[in-house]
């Protein structure tokens, strides 16, 4: 049995060949799946009744549900997804001030081999990969449970998107060419694969590269992030150098800031030195508290003397704000307590 989420017109056309159905038959399915986010072939309602029953011989729309969905009073949604195997990923849609953008925070893996201390996901371990179909199923179950058209992806949710780059990759361009989502509204956050990276810039895409750096040195970092024990600052700067020259994209840097840790002026120093010549802009996160880690938000003094340390050396820096406070939102939280 075929799953028709994620697959491409290409794709879609050659099942339909086989049942000696026209081109058209192939658009019209494609156009239901990707624009009108359909759950089912029995909703697709100018196929002829009989090539509909024909065609659920051979396919299906989706074989994934939502386990648990959470609706925030700032209008975030979390939901827990689960797939046939019983393991289950979180997405999340985020609104901001009334804006008809509609962001997607997806995941590309189930758990995470990265274990950075700060992260609720890093404690369950890697489990596995998701497949591109598994990704591309998080945006088309937003999509059909809310009625809304996503406009901009980002991966930043469960996983390390770059330890599973091909399906990643396979996404990317489903999402750019079947859900018509621009490249420039498409984010990709690693915690820094190096190899990956340098692999990224060889294919020059246009799609923003994020970088969880969370701390200005080596000393610091590998006691939050165990990546930084094998692609340490000294690597990872001369792969994001080499990405901006190939691609001529802007880098974000993400940084999270946790209170008595990594949020001080000598700290804040010590990151504009760091990227004094990368180009790049700073998105400032503050610590979302997950109870079991024992870190702390900074105060908005403490946030705002940072970030006019940064400007002041020049850099573009934004502070994230705060969705989805009154839900399980950080990455992580939610599975972590289905899982329990």
């Amino acid at each position: 049995m075929k799953i028709l989420s994620g697959l491409s017109l290409k794709e879609i056309t050659e099942i339909t060949e086989e049942l000696h159905a026209s081109k058209f038959r192939a658009k019209q399915i494609h156009n239901w799946i990707y624009h009108k986010s359909v759950s089912s072939i029995d909703e697709m309602t100018d196929l002829s009744k009989s090539f509909r029953e024909e065609f659920k011989q051979v396919a299906v729309v989706t074989n994934t549900k939502i386990k648990v969905k959470q609706t925030s009073s700032d209008g975030t949604l979390k939901y827990l997804i689960e797939y046939p195997d019983g393991q289950c990923v979180e997405t999340v849609l985020m609104r901001f001030d009334n804006r008809a953008n509609l962001t997607a925070c997806v995941s590309s893996q189930v758990g995470c081999a990265v274990n950075c201390s700060f992260c609720a996901t890093g404690k369950r371990g890697f489990i596995r990969n998701l497949t591109f179909q598994e990704i591309i199923e998080q945006v088309l179950t937003i999509q059909r449970d809310t009625g809304l058209k996503v406009t901009n992806i980002v991966f930043m949710g469960q996983g390390e998107p770059l330890l599973n780059l091909d399906n990643v990759l396979k996404a990317l361009e489903i999402f750019n060419n079947d859900f018509q989502i621009g490249a420039r509204r498409i984010t990709l956050s690693t915690s820094g694969i190096v190899p990956q990276i340098n692999k990224l810039a060889e294919k020059e895409l246009q799609s923003t590269l994020a970088i969880s750096l969370h701390a200005p040195t080596h000393e610091i970092r590998k006691r939050i992030m165990p990546i930084e024990e094998k692609y340490p600052l000294s690597k990872l700067k001369p792969a994001l150098l080499n990405y901006v020259e190939k691609t001529g994209r802007r880098i974000t840097i993400e940084y999270i800031l946790i209170k008595d840790f990594n949020s001080d002026v000598e700290t804040a120093k010590e990151l504009a030195y760091f990227l004094k010549d990368l180009k790049c802009n700073i998105n400032l996160i503050p610590y979302n508290d997950v109870t079991s880690t024992g870190y702390k938000k900074p105060s908005n003094n403490e946030i705002m003397k940072f970030k006019y340390l940064l400007e002041h050396s020049g850099k573009k820096v934004t502070v994230r704000l705060e969705r989805g406070a009154d839900i399980d939102a950080a990455c992580g939280q939610l599975s972590g307590k289905e899982q329990r």
